[in-house]
């Protein structure tokens, strides 16, 4: 079954170009890299949080994902972009 990502976190205004241009780059290197990586959307919420759902083909690849963290510079890049963690977590696509 597809293992889902929601991470819930806070960018200052300041660096949202910062964020949305590293992006590409993210999306980059998670298909070079990240073994199961399906798919990925960003939504943009109230406020300065955003949300990233991101579409894993199972658990053990986004755990394996979790392990890297930001081993690439495009992923990074996008990291360092964010200000501070609201909520992350991990469901099954019904």
């Amino acid at each position: 079954m597809t293992t889902v990502e929601l991470t819930r976190f806070r960018v200052l205004p300041e660096k949202t170009s910062e964020l949305l241009e590293a992006r590409a780059e993210m999306l980059k290197d998670f298909a070079a890299d990240r073994a199961g990586f399906l798919n990925a959307r960003l939504v943009q919420l109230p406020g300065d949080e955003w949300l990233d759902i991101v579409e894993w083909e199972t658990a053990e690849d986004f755990a394996a994902s979790r392990e890297k963290g930001g081993n690439l510079p495009g992923i990074a890049r996008f990291f360092a972009a964010i200000d501070s963690l609201v909520v992350a977590e991990e469901g099954t696509l019904a």
